[in-house]
């Protein structure tokens, strides 16, 4: 439940800059607005410059206020947006004197949660709000800035109003039997749960391909112990990150860094040489490179050209087919600027590095990967907990055919009902009104 408490916060980033901005919502917000400003009145969406004070009387700053009148603000309620010069002080000083005229400081996604029970926005919009601060590439950007004007909401509208249209056929069917139904109705509910079926698997695919778009690529770097692997991190870095030697093993755990690579911001991964570990240390550092290679979404694997192929590089070859088979895998060739020794008739390169020029050839095909990843035009689901929601909606709709099949509608409703659940904690909680809306509505059955 919502209370009705003002509350106030600063709505940006810690730090230096040259605006910070505090944000009050609530029955109260033009009320402590005016305490603090020493003004009689506020005009919404007008900027006013003003001076504000503190309880004491004492000036803070100059700054710019905005009021956005209920419900025309992101909560809904009554809102005033204060811009003042940036700064963890001049912030703070004016976020506690809001509170000492009656505000009380939010809790992490207040503001949100309150613009959901207002009905300003759907969980689904403010996932997408949630997210699209955190985006790590411009595409993943864009599309999160569609889900919040509602693309993915009217998707799984579409949907939920569709199992609901079923439910009340299935309802319709046990509680008023005498009436006249469609003969074929079984065969028109079936297909219509097929052909449900078969778009949220589509956008179940779509989501789970395009899932580097929302949390970060992550890339690793495999290879047996001395390939170049450091030294390959530190060139797509532009500094030395890693340390770099001609000892074997020299890495012995992972190295994560991010960087910018077209418009993505990816994480890679350094890992350890795998082979057979000498000691303990070796051997936790080669159990975090395979767990590096299962979390990863493109595999880099790294052989040395200068080196003749042996039995670590055959064991190489083979974890990357069994780990990294459902993963997008670049093979690259190191040092070909010395004599060539590698020969392998099962690897097919894709690049070819010289061990003293640049790897853009590498970064233009990482970008190539990564926007092919983007290029289908489906719908999306942003989050773990959406995909769940739509693997649980399948799930129900596939245990509802058996019974459909058999005519056993009071388990086939049930099982629609959770389908509905499901599918509506995307955006809004399923009411059993609904389905009787659609009951009474589309049979005009309301006697």
């Amino acid at each position: 439940m919502m209370n009705n408490d003002t509350i106030s916060a600063v709505a940006t980033a810690n730090g230096i800059g040259s605006i910070a901005i505090i944000r009050i919502s609530g029955d109260r917000a033009v009320e402590i607005a005016k305490k603090i400003t020493r003004k009689q009145d506020f005009s919404p969406r007008y900027a006013t410059l003003t001076n504000i004070y503190n309880f004491n009387n004492e000036l803070i700053d100059e700054a710019i206020v905005i009021y956005f009148k209920a419900p025309f603000s992101f909560t809904a309620e009554d809102v005033v947006e204060i811009q003042c010069h940036g700064g963890f002080i001049v912030a703070q000083s004016i976020l506690r004197a809001t509170i000492s005229y009656g505000a009380r400081l939010a809790t992490a996604g207040e503001f949100s949660k309150r613009a959901f029970f207002n009905g300003r926005i759907d969980l689904s919009e403010a996932e997408a709000i949630a997210q699209l601060i955190e985006a790590k590439s411009e595409e993943g950007a864009k599309i999160l800035a569609k889900q919040m004007k509602g693309s993915l909401k009217e998707y799984i509208e579409g949907i939920r109003d569709e199992i609901i249209h079923i439910l009340a056929y299935s309802e319709v069917s046990i509680d008023y039997a005498e009436e006249d139904l469609p003969e074929d109705l079984v065969l028109q509910i079936e297909a219509k749960l097929y052909e449900l079926k078969k778009s949220l698997e589509k956008t179940l695919r779509a989501s789970r391909a395009r899932e580097g778009l929302m949390q970060g690529f992550r890339v690793a770097i495999v290879g047996k112990p001395n390939v170049g692997k450091s030294s390959l991190l530190n060139s797509l870095l532009n500094y030395n990150r890693a340390i770099v030697s001609d000892i074997a093993g020299t890495t012995r755990d992972t190295i994560e860094e991010q960087v910018k690579i077209g418009t993505h911001l990816i994480r890679i991964v350094d890992t350890a040489g795998i082979r057979e570990a000498s000691d303990e240390i070796e051997r936790i550092g080669i159990e975090r490179s395979l767990e590096a290679i299962k979390e990863s979404d493109i595999v880099i694997a790294l052989f040395d050209g200068s080196r003749v192929a042996d039995e670590e590089d055959e064991q190489m070859l083979m974890l990357i087919k069994s780990d990294a088979s459902d993963k997008k895998v670049l093979y690259v060739k190191n040092k070909i600027d010395l004599e060539p020794k590698f020969l392998h008739t099962d690897i097919r390169f894709d690049i070819e590095l010289n061990s003293k020029e640049s790897v853009d050839e590498l970064v233009k095909a990482l970008e190539n990967i990564m926007n092919i990843t983007n290029s289908s035009d489906e719908m999306m689901l942003i989050s773990q907990r959406q995909i769940s929601a739509v693997e649980n909606t399948l799930k129900n709709i596939e245990e509802a055919l058996f019974p459909l099949q058999d005519q056993e509608l009071e388990i086939f409703s049930f099982c629609l009902n959770e389908a509905v659940k499901e599918i509506s904690s995307i955006t809004r909680p399923y009411e059993n009104d609904e389905m009787l809306d659609k009951m009474f509505g589309s049979f005009c059955l309301g006697k």
